[in-house]
């Protein structure tokens, strides 16, 4: 064969395999995937009533999709194993892609509190009951309080709470039944919504019995003070009305520092009626003579609904608010009277 066939030969033999691979490639960018949003599953060698278990596949699980039936679709994992599985079992790409999203934006927001699953739940992409969902916290778990929302309640049947009860003529219409919800983040980094009442608030016990039938949102460790040979820590708590889908996230803040004399904890400040809106933030802060203090930070709405923020600096056992550029003086003044009185009747309580 002459050079120049030899030459055309070759070069044929590279296209037909350069087709050949960018249509493997085109193939395999084509191939859908979907991911387990149950527990556990077990998949099935075929759709029948009677039919064999050829494995199973966990939560979150990539899987191959291979074919698809009315209810069913075939699955390859990525050891290798076929079979059916229910397609309620399965979530798509998009989803999953909303999910890592979600995890990727609060992952630096601050914790407001631990809570304790008390049950299994699912971690929803949005805070209903219809929202998509992937993950699942077992009961007993532990998970971060990043942030809390409400919604409707549904009704059995599908129905809005909003359906009931009928108002009568002449009579305004009673609000719909919300429920609460908290965005978390597993130990896993998984990050979702699940419904408040699922989740019980790790509020140390120390603490919890001053609630007063208030719901207790969030708590933070100010600082700790030395009590003999142990350190005990000073608590920011904060609390709302004890039921669902209230216009704040907190409507009260309390203080707890610890009377080292009388060895227990005494509330050094109290502030009712706010319209708080979460995050808080605790950190410490130079405050000239009085050196580096425990500083806290809510936010709050004002009259007009504008989120506005208030700092406060705790130097044991008083607390006072820390003014901001072009705040009244008058306010600090107000603050610090708030303070040491309530100070004053903890102590003649506890």
């Amino acid at each position: 064969m002459s050079p120049l066939k030899l030459r055309i030969k070759s070069c044929l033999c590279l296209l037909l395999a350069a087709v050949a691979f960018g249509g493997c490639n085109r193939g395999r960018a084509q191939q859908e995937v979907a991911y387990v949003s149950a527990p556990q599953a077990f998949l099935r060698d075929q759709v029948a009533a009677v039919f064999n278990k050829t494995g199973t596949v966990k939560n979150g699980e990539q899987v191959q999709i291979l074919g698809r039936d009315r209810r069913f679709a075939r699955v390859r994992t990525s050891a290798g194993t076929e079979g059916w599985l229910e397609q309620r079992f399965l979530v798509s790409q998009e989803t999953y892609d909303a999910f890592q999203k979600l995890a990727q934006q609060v992952h630096d927001d601050p914790v407001q509190a631990t809570a304790i699953a008390h049950n299994q739940s699912n971690i929803h992409l949005e805070p209903q009951r219809d929202a998509e969902h992937l993950y699942q916290v077992d009961q007993g778990a532990k998970l971060s309080l990043i942030r809390r929302a409400s919604s409707e309640k549904p009704l059995p049947g599908g129905a809005q709470a909003r359906a009931v009860p009928a108002a009568k003529e002449g009579q305004p219409v009673p609000p719909p039944a919300m429920e609460d919800w908290w965005l978390v983040r597993d130990d896993a980094g998984h990050a979702g919504w699940v419904l408040g009442r699922m989740l019980d608030v790790d509020i140390p016990l120390e603490i919890a019995q001053y609630a007063e039938g208030q719901r207790t949102v969030a708590s933070f460790v100010l600082d700790q003070v030395s009590d003999g040979e142990r350190k005990v820590p000073q608590y920011l708590v904060l609390l709302t009305e004890n039921k669902d889908g209230m216009p704040f996230d907190f409507n009260q803040i309390r203080v707890f520092t610890w009377n080292v004399k009388r060895h227990r904890y005494e509330t050094a400040y109290r502030e009712r009626n706010l319209n708080g809106v979460l995050p808080a933030t605790v950190s410490q802060e130079s405050f000239d003579k009085e050196g580096s203090l425990p500083v806290f930070v809510i936010r709050v709405k004002d009259d007009a609904g504008k989120v506005i923020e208030r700092k406060y600096k705790l130097n044991t056992p008083i607390v006072r608010r820390v003014l901001a550029p072009g705040e009244q003086k008058e306010t600090a003044t107000r603050q610090s009277v708030v303070s040491h009185r309530s100070s004053k009747r903890s102590k003649k309580k506890h």
